[in-house]
């Protein structure tokens, strides 16, 4: 029954350009109508079609379509825009299973039309990067986690939440959650337990259906386990091996710099006994908002949790070096070893903004380059304008100048909080305009 490239629906309406996934019971394509705008189109695929309860399946996917729909307007829910129909003939070569010499069998399927979303899904993304910052991987949780908040508002249950439903728009990285193909009312009776989610994001509740009735808790493990896997770049243990003995791997062995409270979260997240768990996402999301982490974002994809740790232990003399090492990496200049004026003129400013936070924030207020910016504008100093003796002023109020001397070299540079205000990361925009390697000039 699977549609091919090329294939079209209701009339020629929508065409079908490629499968994005396929579920369960679902499969995903993305599809191209007649004024050349994409969406996303969800069915129940050959394996629901072959199932002895199919009409059963089928109405439970349209109602749930009809219910999800009323979240198009949240930022962070993928948008559901109508139902469409599409009649089939079926039989045992088009994948439903029918006994020897049945005869062919029209149904009508329902299809899901929906947002098509550009963009990387969060498993992707750490297959690429490795793990994700804590304050980054904290930024798309909250926002999964308010959606969550949302449906459960409703009445619904997600139980797929996992990495690869999770997509962060091309647009403005925002994360949004998709596939809602096993989303249960929490009322409804069923016969069978579905084991719904992979099996590593899965709560235990929803692989052994005597632990306890799927509800918000089910979504807070499934949220807590995606976190894990972006601070840790790992898998976490599925909790069905966690329940016959295979510990959970600890989280500070993978990630040693990781904060406490985001360890703590994320256990408490992942408790297996239903009732040791926030009930709700809300509450596991409030203490997540108190949690102050680092803004480690980076343009260029680099690393700045070493600067993060050498800067919060106080060792300045590294972390003033550690400085030099990854503004070259950000502007690709570490062969020549070494930054000029244009090269400063187009650092990135997220990855500026980075650095300087993680200075002014290790050292109270006293190191950092817009410490330096406001003693540079305090003796009269211009932006983007060089002037040396503004420049010889500058650099006597954050001790780099003595009068009489000269410049000081990079032994005499004081790395302690002891020094002047501004005196530090000396591996900045230099005396001479040049950012290198270590420091000094």
């Amino acid at each position: 029954m699977a549609w091919n490239r090329g294939d079209t629906l209701k009339d020629g309406k929508y065409t079908i350009r490629q499968t994005l996934g396929q579920g369960g019971f679902g499969i995903t394509y993305r599809v191209r109508d007649e004024n050349g705008r994409q969406f996303a189109l969800k069915t129940l695929n050959d394996k629901a079609i072959a199932e002895p309860n199919f009409a059963k399946l089928h109405e439970d996917f349209m109602n749930e379509a009809l219910r999800l729909a009323q979240f198009k307007n949240h930022p962070h829910i993928v948008k559901v825009y109508k139902l469409l129909q599409e009649n089939l003939t079926v039989n045992n070569s088009g994948n439903r299973i029918f006994s020897w010499g049945s005869k062919p069998e029209s149904i009508s399927l329902n299809c899901i039309l929906m947002e098509y979303i550009e963009g990387t899904n969060l498993e992707k993304l750490v297959e690429r990067r490795g793990a994700i910052p804590e304050a980054e991987a904290l930024r798309y949780i909250q926002q999964i986690g308010n959606a969550l908040t949302a449906i459960h508002g409703e009445g619904l249950l997600h139980r797929d939440v996992k990495p690869s439903n999770i997509i962060l728009r091309a647009s403005n990285s925002e994360a949004v959650l998709i596939d809602f193909g096993i989303a249960r009312d929490f009322t409804a009776t069923h016969s069978t337990h579905t084991i719904g989610g992979t099996i590593c994001y899965g709560a235990p509740e929803q692989f052994d259906p005597t632990l306890a009735e799927p509800k918000d808790y089910t979504d807070v493990y499934a949220l807590a386990a995606t976190l894990y896997h972006l601070v840790t770049g790992t898998l976490p243990t599925s909790a069905v091996f966690r329940a016959i003995n295979a510990p959970l791997k600890p989280i500070k062995q993978i990630v040693p710099s990781l904060s406490d409270e985001l360890h703590d979260a994320i256990v408490w997240g992942m408790e297996l006994l239903p009732e040791n768990r926030p009930q709700t996402v809300q509450s596991w999301l409030k203490l997540l908002s108190e949690i102050e982490a680092d803004d480690l974002s980076s343009d260029k994809g680099v690393d700045y949790r070493k600067l993060r740790d050498l800067l919060k232990a106080g060792n300045w003399k590294e972390a003033d070096e550690e400085t030099g090492r990854v503004m070259l990496k950000v502007a690709g200049r570490e062969k020549e070893g070494r930054l000029d004026f244009p090269d400063i003129e187009k650092f990135p400013c997220t990855d500026l903004r980075t650095i300087d936070r993680l200075w002014v924030k290790y050292s109270n207020g006293r190191f950092g380059f817009s410490v330096q910016k406001r003693i540079w504008e305090s003796v009269g100093g211009k932006p983007g304008k060089y002037d040396y003796e503004t420049y010889k002023k500058f650099g006597e109020k954050v001790g780099w100048y003595v009068k009489e001397k000269g410049w000081k070299y990079i032994s005499d540079i004081t790395f302690s909080l002891n020094a002047p205000q501004g005196h530090l990361p000396e591996v900045g925009i230099s005396r001479f305009g040049r950012v290198e390697a270590g420091g000094g000039v």
